[in-house]
């Protein structure tokens, strides 16, 4: 059995552990191994770890010195799959970033000053940066406030992101297959890599209204594997090659909304998610402002910046969308965090083998 000293986090809606690369180098284990440990994985409840038994109580932050000058950070970001070993690198979770500043401040590793601290971070997943702004008031990360967030119970307070330089971070392209909208299976899609790889289609499309809850989509056998259908079709013709078992690219399935601009149910991909990822708020936003679109087509006048409010099962999330075109655009989330716990972490290497 081995310790590492660990920080667990909410960040956004979603749970994570929060790791120091330099301890992780003490410890020289691959990672590939420990994480699962550490998580409580392949287990369906990680009853033996300190997963939530969901892919959003299943990830894992580590954060170190920034490797390129323009940063005081690195996070990269690991989704630990709940039911086998397997751990993934591609994607980054702009929910879990939210806690990435506190923690940095928390570790020493940015100093903090009176009132609010600002942290570029360098997002080694996608290779986007983000300045995040962190409440420190008498130089001390405070958590609590007043921001809201939907998913979320009570408030917090709030930590603001801006995203910039964030298209093409996985594929090297905004539009993947060389199009904003395809047929894919019968089915007009949106490819598109911003934030997140994702696949953009019209609920409709898929025979739903939209407005389910993830619980009745989740219960739809058939409604998953036509999506996961689509979306291995897709992501070959993004030149991502076969998916099987792998998170990217996720599924939005989109529709109109009575509390905001676009309703969306982001699935994670073979399950909906019960709020919305922050990286696939960013990306469904920027998709909006290119009018060829699956969603530009489904918003009543056309959109090229500003606030876009994106309704998910739990209420709403807010992108505000500034610049143009696939090199100038940038967009601004506000999100929130909280410190759980802090200490060591404790994991059996030869179980989760076995």
């Amino acid at each position: 059995m081995i310790s590492v000293p660990a920080m667990l986090m909410r960040g956004g809606t979603s749970k994570g552990v929060y790791l120091l690369k330099s301890d992780l180098d003490h410890v020289g284990t691959d990672l590939n191994v420990l994480l699962p440990a550490v998580m409580g994985s392949p287990d369906h409840r990680q009853i033996d770890g300190l997963g939530g038994g969901s892919s959003t109580t299943s990830k894992v932050a580590i954060v170190g010195p920034a490797t390129r000058p323009d940063c005081d950070i690195d996070y990269l970001f690991a989704q630990v799959d709940v039911e086998s070993m397997r751990v993934d690198w591609t994607p980054t979770c702009g929910n879990i970033l939210a806690g990435v500043g506190p923690f940095a401040i928390e570790r020493g590793l940015v100093a903090a000053v009176d009132g609010c601290t600002s942290v570029r971070v360098h997002l080694v997943n996608t290779g986007a940066v983000v300045a995040v702004s962190v409440h420190t008031p008498g130089r001390q990360v405070r958590y609590a406030g007043g921001l809201e967030v939907s998913g979320v119970p009570g408030r917090a307070a709030p930590v603001g992101m801006v995203f910039g330089d964030f298209c093409g971070g996985t594929t090297g392209a905004l539009f993947p297959t060389g199009n904003p909208l395809d047929d894919i299976e019968g089915v007009m899609v949106s490819a598109i890599d911003a934030g997140v790889c994702a696949v953009i289609a019209r609920a409709e499309a898929f025979g739903i209204a939209g407005d389910e809850s993830p619980r009745q989509l989740n219960n739809d056998r058939g409604l998953l594997r036509h999506i996961e259908t689509v979306r291995l079709r897709a992501a070959v013709a993004m030149g991502l090659g076969d998916v099987t078992g792998r998170v990217l690219p996720k599924v939005m399935l989109i529709a109109k909304s009575h509390r905001g601009d676009l309703g969306s149910r982001y699935f994670v991909p073979n399950s909906c998610h019960p709020t919305h990822a922050v990286s696939g708020a960013l990306c469904l936003a920027t998709a909006a402002t290119f009018s060829d679109t699956v969603a530009a087509r489904l918003l009543p006048h056309r959109f090229t910046a500003g606030r876009l409010v994106i309704e998910h099962p739990a209420g709403t999330i807010g992108v505000e969308v500034t610049g143009g075109g696939t090199d100038g655009i940038s967009a601004v989330l506000r999100s929130s965090a909280r410190k759980l716990f802090d200490g060591l972490v404790f994991a059996e290497l030869g179980k989760a083998v076995a």
